[in-house]
């Protein structure tokens, strides 16, 4: 997720990823970073069948640099675009 200036990244893994998208666009935990930062623009996201697998993914992208994270937003998502419609 990002912010509307596109200039902070925020990784996370969610096994209810609906409900997570909303308390982030409502910015439900006012002390968070993600409200802090106004992350509120779903601009990537991946499925997978185990929750294990999902935290190794999310642990393999924090470890990378900005650069890398963009290369992958950009690689489902050039425009960027809000895909939150697309879960909701």
């Amino acid at each position: 997720m990002t912010n509307q200036q596109r200039t902070v990244l925020y990784v996370g893994v969610s096994s209810k990823i609906e409900s997570r998208i909303v308390e982030h666009k409502e910015q439900r935990y006012a002390e968070s970073f993600s409200a802090k930062y106004h992350v509120n623009k779903l601009v990537y996201y991946q499925c997978f069948s185990s929750i294990e697998e999902a935290i190794a993914e999310e642990k393999r992208i924090k470890g990378g640099s900005r650069r890398s994270k963009v290369r992958l937003i950009n690689s489902m998502n050039p425009e960027w675009k809000d895909l939150s419609d697309e879960l909701m």
